[in-house]
C-alpha cells in the first residue's frame, strides 16, 4: 500500500473533526432559501420535503388491468376520440394493498368486476425497506404548469423532471417483444413534424421550475425520422445541454458518417438497447447479428464523440443471466462505457394481455437485480450499497445552492419515487482496469446526511464548497479505494459532475467542440453508474409513483408521466391515434416502406467491430436460463390459435402453424440514389 494512503487517512480523520466542529455552529440560524431564476418558488430545506406513504403494509391507488383495456378500447373505437374522460374521471382506478408476505413484497388488489390480481414487487423485503428508508423526500412541487400537466389522476405533481422524452415516430426498423409502443403493429403512422418537435421543446422550457436540462428522442426508432438531426440541433440551440437518443443502434452501426452528423448536431448520449453479450443473448429480438450491430454502433458512436449508455431490458427466464456479463463488458471497456441502465421488464404494448403464468415466470424486480449483481459479479451488498435514484436529489440540492440565485437552469434532480429506480457505482481505472465499488470507500449515507446539513444552512458558495470538501474527506476511506485513486481525483470527480468551482473540464453545452470531448475523456477514472429503472405496468401500477415522474413524455397533448403514457390508462394509444399522420398503407404509398429487420434477418455491416474487449466465457453463455412454454406474446397467440383449432375445430395442425413472426419489409434507404435503386 502506498504511504500516501496513510497520509490521506490521517487527513480524513482531521477533516472529520474539523467539519463536525464548524457544523456545530453552522447549524444555527440558517439562511433563508433563495428563489432561483429557474423557479418561482424557493429551494426546499430537507425538512420541508414531503414524502408519499411508504412502508408495509400501505394502501395506494392502482388500476384494474382489465377495466383499463376495456375503457381504452371503447375510446379508441369512437368515431371521434375524446380523451376528456381520462381527465375528468378515474377510469379503471381501484385501491391496492402493498404488503409483506414470506419475506417478499407484493401488490394485491381486487376489482368488483374482474376479481383478484396480485404481483410481486420485491423478492427481498429487507432490500425494499432499505431503499425506502434512504428516500430523501420529494423535489420542489410543480407550479405554473397547468397547460402541460393536465391529465387527471395521471398528472405530474412534483419535481422538475430529469429527462424530457419525445417520440419522433412510431415507426421502427425492428419488431421486438416486449415493446412499449407496439411499434409497426398499430395500423397507422404517428410521426411528429419538425414544427411539432420545436413546439414541444419550446413549451417545456417556457414554464417554471425550468426543468429538463436533458431531452431524449425516442420512438419507435428515432434515427429513422427525417427530422432526427434537425431536432438534435434545435435542442442544443435553445439550451438543452444533454441531448440523447434511445436507439437500437442499427442506423449508427451502418454508417460512421451518420454518427458524425448526429454528434456535430449536438447528440451527447446514445441510450443503446443492449440485452446481453453475444448474438444468442440478443436472439429474442429476432435480428440474426444484433450483437455485432451493437458493437459496431458503440465503436462508431464513440469515435464520433457520442457517449454510450447501455440499456438492458431484463426478462426472467430469458436474459437474467446477462447482468454479470454486461457489467463485466463495461468493466473491460471503461473508456467507452460509463453508464448501465438495467430495466426490469414492463408487460405493456404487445405484452399487455400476458397470461398470469408467463407473467409470474418472467417478472423481474429491482431486488432481483441487486441480488444478481452480487451473485454474478461478486460486488456490492443489496442492503448496503444500493440506493434510490432519488438520493441524487440531495446532490442536486447542494449544487443548486452553490450555483446561486442567478442560475438559468436547475440541476438535473432524480426525484422519482423510491420504488421506481435504484443505483450503485463502481470506480474504474481506465488504464489498469482496477476497480472498487464506490460505497466501499465512500460512506454514501453519511455523506448525504452531512451534505443536507450544509444545504439546509444555506451559506454562501465558497463556505458551502469548503464544508463540502471537508465532508468528502470525512467520509472517504483511502484504504478501500483503488490503489491509484487519490483525494485529488475524488474532489475533481465531484467538481466535474456538479460544476461547483467554475473550473472547465470541457464544455458540455451547445458550443462544445471535439477538444472539449477529448478533455472530458482524458480523465483517468471512469465512474461507472449501475442503475435499475423499473417502469410500471397494469399489474403493479401505483399513482404515487406516477405523480412523481422525472421522465415525462412531451406530446401534442402536453407532458405525461412515462408510465401513464406507456403503461397506465393508455395515453399513448389515444394521443397517437388522435394525431396519426396516415394509415400504414397510405404512408407506404406516399413515402415508401422503411426497412424492418425481423425473422432473424441480418443487418449488413461494412466493417466488423475491432476495438472492444469481450469475455469468452460470457460469449459462450454457460448459465443460459431455460424457460418452459411460450416466451412472447406472439408465441402465446400462436399457441392459443393452435389449441383452438385442434380442440374446438378438431383440426390436426403442423408445427408451422405456431410461427407468428412478422413479414420482412424491405424499403428505402437514406439517399435518393439508393431509394431509386431499391424501388
Amino acid at each position: 500500500m502506498k504511504p500516501i494512503k496513510h497520509a490521506e487517512k490521517a487527513l480524513a480523520t482531521v477533516a472529520g473533526g474539523l467539519f463536525n466542529t464548524i457544523q456545530f455552529f453552522n447549524q444555527y440560524r440558517p439562511n433563508e432559501s433563495f428563489i432561483p431564476k429557474w423557479s418561482d418558488k424557493p429551494l426546499l430545506k430537507s425538512w420541508q420535503k414531503s414524502k408519499p406513504p411508504l412502508g408495509f403494509p400501505r394502501t395506494t391507488d392502482s388500476l384494474c388491468p382489465k377495466c383499463v383495456i376495456e375503457a381504452r378500447n371503447k375510446i379508441l373505437s369512437a368515431p371521434t376520440i375524446d380523451p376528456s374522460i381520462l381527465v375528468q374521471e378515474k377510469v379503471g382506478e381501484i385501491k391496492a394493498q402493498i404488503i409483506e408476505r414470506d419475506g417478499q413484497i407484493w401488490m394485491v388488489k381486487d376489482c368488483p368486476i374482474h376479481g383478484h390480481f396480485e404481483d410481486i414487487m420485491a423478492i427481498d423485503s429487507k432490500f425494499l425497506k432499505h431503499i425506502e428508508a434512504m428516500f430523501p423526500g420529494r423535489d420542489i412541487q410543480a407550479h405554473n404548469d397547468e397547460n402541460l400537466h393536465n391529465h387527471g389522476s395521471s398528472s405530474i405533481k412534483y419535481g422538475r423532471g430529469s429527462v424530457l422524452t419525445i417520440d419522433l415516430t412510431n415507426r421502427c426498423n425492428m419488431m421486438c417483444d416486449p415493446c412499449f409502443m407496439d411499434a409497426n403493429q398499430v395500423g397507422f403512422v404517428h410521426e411528429l413534424s419538425f414544427d411539432e418537435v420545436k413546439d414541444i421543446l419550446d413549451k417545456a422550457i417556457s414554464i417554471k421550475p425550468r426543468r429538463q436540462m436533458s431531452v431524449q428522442f425516442s420512438g419507435g426508432e428515432p434515427s429513422i425520422s427525417p427530422h432526427f438531426i434537425e431536432a438534435i440541433r434545435y435542442s442544443r440551440k435553445v439550451g438543452y445541454n444533454s441531448v440523447q437518443c434511445a436507439t437500437n443502434g442499427i442506423e449508427f452501426a451502418k454508417s460512421k458518417e451518420f454518427c458524425r452528423e448526429a454528434a456535430e448536431a449536438g447528440l451527447r448520449y446514445a441510450y443503446l438497447q443492449f440485452d446481453g453479450i453475444g448474438n444468442d443473448a440478443n436472439s429474442h429480438r429476432q435480428v440474426g447479428n444484433l450483437f455485432d450491430v451493437k458493437l459496431r454502433a458503440i465503436d462508431n458512436l464513440h469515435e464520433a464523440g457520442v457517449e454510450i449508455i447501455l440499456v438492458i431490458t431484463l426478462v426472467n427466464g430469458i436474459n437474467n443471466d446477462q447482468v454479470g456479463s454486461v457489467i463485466r463488458f463495461a468493466l473491460d471497456n471503461p473508456k467507452k462505457i460509463a453508464f448501465l441502465s438495467f430495466q426490469p421488464v414492463s408487460f405493456t404494448g404487445r405484452d399487455e394481455e400476458i397470461t398470469d403464468e408467463r407473467r409470474m415466470q418472467q417478472r423481474y424486480t429491482l431486488s432481483h437485480l441487486a441480488q444478481d449483481v452480487k451473485t454474478q459479479v461478486g460486488i456490492t451488498e443489496p442492503t448496503r450499497d444500493w440506493f434510490p435514484l432519488s438520493l441524487m436529489g440531495a446532490f442536486a440540492d447542494f449544487a443548486d445552492l452553490a450555483h446561486g440565485p442567478d442560475a438559468e437552469w436547475g440541476q438535473v434532480s432524480c426525484g422519482c419515487h423510491p420504488n421506481c429506480g435504484v443505483g450503485t457505482a463502481v470506480m474504474i481505472d481506465k488504464e489498469t482496469k482496477e476497480m472498487a465499488p464506490v460505497p466501499e470507500f465512500l460512506n454514501i449515507p453519511g455523506l448525504v446526511k452531512d451534505m443536507q446539513r450544509i444545504t439546509d444552512a444555506g451559506r454562501g458558495k465558497w463556505m458551502s464548497n469548503m464544508l463540502m470538501g471537508l465532508t468528502l474527506l470525512k467520509h472517504y476511506n483511502p484504504y478501500r479505494a483503488p490503489s491509484q485513486f487519490s483525494l485529488y481525483e475524488l474532489f475533481k470527480k465531484f467538481d466535474k459532475s456538479f460544476g461547483l468551482t467554475g473550473k472547465s473540464y470541457g464544455r458540455v453545452d451547445g458550443k462544445r467542440s471535439k477538444q472539449d470531448i477529448a478533455a472530458r475523456r482524458a480523465d483517468r477514472w471512469n465512474f461507472l453508474f449501475i442503475a435499475g429503472m423499473w417502469f410500471q405496468d397494469l399489474f403493479n401500477y401505483d399513482f404515487r409513483r406516477t405523480e412523481m415522474c422525472i421522465i415525462p413524455y412531451g406530446t401534442q397533448e402536453g407532458e405525461i408521466s412515462f408510465c401513464a403514457y406507456n403503461t397506465g390508462i393508455g395515453w399513448r394509444n389515444i394521443i397517437e391515434q388522435m394525431h396519426q399522420n396516415a394509415t400504414v398503407a397510405q404512408w407506404y404509398k406516399e413515402h415508401g416502406r422503411h426497412e424492418i429487420f425481423a425473422k432473424n434477418k441480418n443487418v449488413e455491416l461494412t466493417e466488423a467491430p475491432v476495438s472492444l474487449v469481450l469475455n469468452e466465457v460470457d460469449l459462450q453463455r454457460p448459465n443460459k436460463p431455460q424457460m418452459e412454454g411460450p416466451k412472447t406474446a406472439a408465441e402465446e397467440a400462436a399457441m392459443m390459435r393452435k389449441l383452438y383449432q385442434e380442440m374446438v375445430l378438431k383440426k390436426k395442425l403442423g408445427a408451422d402453424v405456431e410461427k407468428n413472426t412478422p413479414v420482412q419489409i424491405k424499403g428505402l434507404s437514406r439517399t435518393k440514389s439508393e431509394e431509386t435503386a431499391n424501388a
